[in-house]
């Protein structure tokens, strides 16, 4: 009995390790200035998003790094990809809709992964491979199997931007560019800052 107690209490301890880690996270977002926040927390907070900002993320340049052309005029046009000091590499960018009506996007994006098609529409099987390390990595996922990416997407209007984000393991520090593959939509080499 004091066993199964014991377990109850560790995953509630981890429950609202994850739930403060998440605020901090959230709180952190607002500035928009970069710096040293950790990416690992303000990402995971993003996962929540529903995908219905229609503004471009903030501090982002307005040069993509790399267009991946998907169907019927979807883009997902990348506008960093930063390297943290704790081992990880997030991607941000934008859903574009460069077509003239509105676009359901498409489920296949999550990826086939049971542990992750269960958490519904996401950029979940979203992989960078590392052609100089000759690597693959997938986007991390939570405790709870929830992929660390934009979650939530559901449609796009015509001329509408969703800003996204996918969250992967860092390549070692000498990798420098990595190749970014979404299902359905054509691949593009982006270079890692940080």
């Amino acid at each position: 009995m004091s066993i199964r107690v014991t377990a109850k209490a560790r995953r509630g301890m981890v429950a609202l390790a994850v739930a403060a880690g998440l605020a901090v996270g959230v709180a952190g977002c607002g500035g928009g200035g970069g710096g040293d926040d950790k990416s690992p927390k303000a990402s995971a907070s993003a996962s929540k998003s529903s995908g219905s900002n229609t503004n471009a993320q903030e501090g982002q340049s307005d040069t993509p790094l790399a267009e991946l052309k998907g169907e019927d005029g979807l883009l997902l046009q990348i506008t960093s990809a930063d390297r943290d000091s704790g081992g990880f590499l997030t991607v941000n960018g934008v859903f574009k809709n460069d077509g003239s009506q509105s676009l359901v996007i498409p489920s296949i994006l999550r990826g086939d992964e049971t542990e992750i098609v269960q958490h519904g529409t996401s950029l979940g099987g979203a992989t960078l491979v590392d052609s100089k390390g000759k690597k693959r990595y997938y986007v991390l996922r939570d405790t709870d199997g929830r992929p660390l990416t934009t979650t939530g997407l559901s449609t796009i209007q015509a001329g509408q931007t969703i800003p996204v984000f996918m969250q992967f393991p860092a390549p070692p520090a000498d990798t420098t560019d990595v190749t970014l593959q979404l299902p359905t939509f054509s691949s593009g080499t982006i270079k890692i800052s940080g």
